[in-house]
């Protein structure tokens, strides 16, 4: 039997999660009791979109970017989620407060259509206004991720923008569903997903990098998510003097490759160990290393940054600056 397949959000197990208040449009809820209507639209037909982010220190990781995502995905599919952007500050405020969260507290951010009055499809049905729902908890990545994961290629595609476009934080993953599941079947923990014409694109779960003889290399971006975390390693490589590429290659060039990771807003940048069963480089990750800390880096004096910018605006500006 091989081993129990790892993820990519694999989290040391914390007790205090049993016990969690779940924000569900306005309220919190106990976790046992924080439920939607089986007619809302995300449940019935993943009609939503959603963030995930991490809580450093009391500030959300680039904030800004994560809302940039959200609120143009609503925009361009017609969802209107009924708050601002210091809207949903105050509800993330609120829901870390009720938790006593302050640190190493990775958030998902959901939000769909809202209750249908009947169980069909068409949007028109969706007129009770939008489901808000905010999941908190205490998450650190599992020590096992720094070995590195084993990925699979897969046979399930991401597909053409015209049939649902990859950059769609939307609650309808069953794509990349089935491409773990397939990925599992091959005895890996995480499926490495083509592109339409046959490249390397990213995983079911995150997106993917390369590294060949000191060269930074990730998808074009066509058809991948658009992540916060790919977007800041690029530019992290950029202003250090890594040569970073977004180019199209080969399943080859992958097998080739001296190292290899993934990026996403929970594990950072996530090694990984080999594909279809072929170990990548020879363990070791000068640059895979190099990057993780600049993204550290990156991530302490943007907190800083953050929270001196808070402690210094006027007190009556008060709760809403607290993350």
């Amino acid at each position: 039997m091989p081993d129990q397949p790892a993820t990519t959000h694999d989290a040391e197990d914390d007790p205090r999660n049993r016990d969690i208040l779940i924000y569900v449009n306005g309220a919190l809820l106990p976790r046992d009791r924080a439920t939607v209507s089986v007619y809302d639209s995300g449940f019935m037909l993943g009609d939503g979109m959603w963030e995930g982010m991490r809580l450093h220190d009391g500030v959300w990781a680039f904030f800004d970017e994560h809302m940039d995502r959200l609120f143009e995905s609503c925009r361009a599919v017609g969802l209107d989620i009924g708050m601002d952007r210091q809207g949903i500050l105050d509800a993330l405020t609120m829901t870390a407060e009720a938790n006593a969260m302050t640190d190493a507290v990775h958030c998902r951010l959901m939000v769909t259509r809202g209750v249908k009055l009947r169980p069909f499809q068409h949007p028109a049905l969706s007129r009770s206004g939008p489901t808000v729902v905010i999941i908190m908890e205490h998450s650190k990545p599992a020590e096992r991720l720094s070995a590195g994961l084993r990925l699979a290629t897969v046979p399930q595609v991401r597909g053409l923008p015209m049939s649902q476009d990859a950059k769609y934080n939307s609650h309808s993953k069953l794509n990349c569903v089935i491409a773990c599941l397939q990925a599992e079947q091959a005895g890996a923990d995480e499926a490495l997903m083509l592109d339409p014409m046959g490249f390397v694109n990213t995983t079911n779960a995150c997106n993917f990098f390369i590294v060949r003889k000191g060269e930074v290399w990730t998808s074009t971006g066509d058809y991948c998510m658009n992540g916060v975390t790919r977007a800041k390693v690029i530019e992290l490589c950029r202003a250090d003097g890594i040569p970073v590429f977004q180019k199209n290659f080969s399943l080859v060039e992958a097998y080739g490759a001296d190292e290899a990771f993934l990026t996403g807003t929970f594990g950072a940048q996530t090694p990984v160990a080999e594909i279809d069963g072929r170990p990548i480089g020879d363990g070791t990750r000068p640059v895979t290393e190099r990057i993780r800390a600049l993204y550290r880096a990156l991530v302490r004096d943007h907190v800083a940054a953050r929270r001196g910018a808070r402690d210094a605006a006027p007190s009556w500006r008060g709760r809403d600056q607290r993350l």
